[in-house]
């Protein structure tokens, strides 16, 4: 079974060897996006595993349980100090940053006895998920970009997953691309993290912005804060919106520039873009590529490919973290 733990919702399903998942499910994580939720968030989302399981109409064993999820530490199976999971109340006596380390694979496992579980970084599951089942199946360098609710990156170099010596290498959502006391502040307590403008929160904030400074007219005018969401810039950008397709320009220019950094460290075969923000298209996909070989050094231009996630259709975290817990280290 692969569990994708997202800032909005967690999505689990039953995944066989050949990467066919049989049946999914989802619960919200947001409704439970305090300290003090996540016990009933752990106890919510194992009824509901077990819920999934009980109604499949033919027999199998359940030979593990993937994680895939924001922070998570390969090597201790916890969940430590996630930016935008779990955090304080307001009113919180002891909002002490490190009381915020989640024993999530003894608390699964605690529900499943005698499963095998696992648990990875959300992005670090997905480039699996890639290179078993999707655009990266074959090759040896890549990565993979998540572009969610925030904006999180898995490495994998000479086919192996890059973890560090502590578990967590490829935080690349919170490297500077902005001041870090002037820039927008970021779910992690800092400021000018990437994640902050190249994701779906961060476009979203680039779109009210950019109302604030134009004069033009723009269907999205119309829509408070609290119900946008970023699918809707897709459809107003098809629809010619100036609001919108400056807001994914921006976004591309940010992230084409972050990317063409990366190039210089990783030197990639393909860069996958994937999550909610991808699937937009052309509209972050054609910025993006401008500015990345437009900023690149020499040596890299027009030779990384810039790719959407090859597992259509299917959840390529899902799909990720089942195999997560079988693969470790070794993807190709």
């Amino acid at each position: 079974m692969g569990i994708d733990i997202g800032g909005t919702n967690t999505a689990f399903g039953l995944v066989d060897e050949e990467g066919t998942v049989f049946c999914e499910s989802v619960i919200s994580t947001e409704k439970y996006k305090k300290f003090d939720d996540y016990p009933t968030y752990v106890k919510t989302l194992c009824e509901a595993m077990h819920a999934l399981i009980d109604s499949v109409s033919f027999d199998f064993e359940l030979i593990g349980i993937g994680i895939g999820a924001p922070n998570a530490n390969y090597h201790t199976g916890m969940i430590e100090t996630p930016a935008n999971l779990w955090k304080f109340r307001d009113d919180e006596p002891n909002p002490d940053d490190s009381r915020r380390m989640f024993h999530f694979v003894d608390d699964i496992k605690a529900s499943f006895p005698g499963v095998m579980v696992a648990i990875t970084n959300d992005a670090n599951a997905a480039a699996i998920g890639e290179g078993v089942f999707g655009n990266a199946k074959g090759m040896k360098d890549y990565v993979v970009i998540t572009l969610g609710t925030g904006l999180g990156s898995g490495i994998v170099s000479n086919g192996e997953m890059i973890y560090g010596h502590d578990g967590f290498a490829g935080e690349y959502g919170h490297i500077a691309v902005d001041s870090r006391t002037s820039g927008r502040e970021c779910g992690c307590g800092r400021k000018g993290c990437l994640e902050a403008y190249a994701s779906a929160t961060g476009i979203k904030r680039t779109a009210f912005e950019l109302m604030a400074k134009m004069n033009c007219e723009s269907e999205l005018r119309d829509i408070p804060f609290s119900k946008f969401e970023a699918v809707m810039l897709s459809t107003a950008a098809d629809k010619g919106d100036p609001i919108a397709k400056e807001a994914f320009r921006f976004t591309g220019e940010v992230l084409g520039k972050a990317l063409a950094d990366l190039m210089a460290t990783t030197s990639p075969e393909a860069i996958i873009l994937f999550g909610g923000l991808a699937k937009a298209g052309k509209h972050i996909f054609e910025p993006t590529q401008w500015y990345m070989e437009e900023t690149n050094l020499t040596m890299f231009k027009n030779k990384v490919k810039l790719l959407p996630s090859g597992i259509e259709g299917k959840n390529a975290a899902i799909l990720g973290s089942s195999e997560g817990y079988l693969t470790e280290r070794r993807v190709i």
